[in-house]
């Protein structure tokens, strides 16, 4: 029981703020209006700035480890493989990229990083943001790339997916923090102090913003498609690459923060991205409804069962 309320601990206040969302934009508190700008604001501001504090501000003498590095990059290259020659032997062509993006691609930079946070404290948020940063490059990368060969008007720009890629605000904020993280730069303290506050709003912001975009309308559309991606997001894929992890060798808080960062349900951008290429949004919309929704239960099991193994 105690494992039980330990577990809980951890995943209840993301998931809280979640389902709070979803309440506040029921009573109309929220609209869409809000959420949108919202969403830009984390996305553009308050999230790099998370990022540029928590890579400055880490021990990478301690955070940055290049094993875990390596084999998240492995596992999340592996599991898009995996995923993706699932979708050409179960979905139609123009819904394969939706399918594989809600696949594999998890909220990591809001869901991963507020659990590796909560359940590790400094050091889940060190090696979570570097994770993060790796996150960025990679889930964008290739979710661009995979919208595009299976883009509904049969173009694909390499140029505007590189150029979209390097002028991604979380990738910026990423890249800037490195090297004051690697010289050890010291900012005035009124300036840290500052961003702190404005970084802060990060979490509880985007969480509410993901719960005011869950609908369980969504659910009607192409459920069968979108409960097979949802499965492979937070059961198969996490087991396979959270399974390899401990094969490699990985133990402890490394193996805890990969699970959480491997579990995590996809992230609300995929809708974004796949409405941006006319591809089924709606589809990308279902996905994201449903990992969230049963991310706790999948979550804390996978977490009981890590715990009640001596493996974190």
């Amino acid at each position: 029981m105690s494992l039980v309320l330990q577990t809980l601990n951890v995943t209840a206040p993301v998931f809280a703020m979640l389902f709070l969302g979803v309440v506040l934009r029921r009573l109309g508190w929220i609209d869409a209006v809000f959420i949108n700008t919202a969403s830009a604001l984390v996305f553009k501001a308050t999230m790099p700035t998370l990022l540029f504090i928590s890579i400055i501000e880490a021990d990478l003498s301690a955070a940055l480890q290049p094993r875990v590095l390596i084999y998240f990059a492995l596992a999340t290259l592996a599991t898009f493989l995996l995923a993706w020659g699932w979708a050409m032997l179960r979905c139609p062509r123009a819904d394969r990229g939706v399918y594989v993006q809600g696949a594999f691609r998890g909220n990591n930079g809001i869901v991963g990083l507020a659990l590796a946070s909560s359940l590790y404290g400094d050091y889940g948020l060190s090696l979570g943001g570097v994770l993060a940063g790796l996150v960025i490059l990679l889930y964008n990368s290739l979710s661009a790339v995979v919208l595009a060969i299976y883009n509904p008007a049969g173009r694909t720009d390499v140029r505007s997916i590189l150029g979209s890629i390097l002028r991604n605000p979380l990738i910026i904020g990423v890249v800037a923090a490195m090297p004051f993280a690697y010289w050890q730069v010291a900012l005035p303290g009124w300036l840290m102090t500052s961003a702190g506050y404005f970084a802060k709003m990060t979490l509880p912001l985007a969480l509410i913003c993901i719960g005011g975009t869950l609908t369980l309308e969504a659910l009607r559309e192409r459920n069968g498609m979108a409960l097979s991606s949802s499965l492979m997001k937070m059961v198969w894929l996490p087991l396979v690459a959270t399974l390899g992890a401990w094969a490699c060798g990985l133990r402890g808080p490394e193996l805890g923060i990969l699970f959480l960062y491997f579990a995590s349900p996809t992230a609300a951008a995929s809708f974004v991205m796949a409405r941006a290429v006319n591809a089924n949004a709606q589809l990308a919309a279902a996905i994201i409804v449903i990992t969230t929704l049963i991310a706790a239960l999948t979550i804390n099991l996978g977490l009981l069962l890590l715990r009640w193994l001596g493996w974190i």
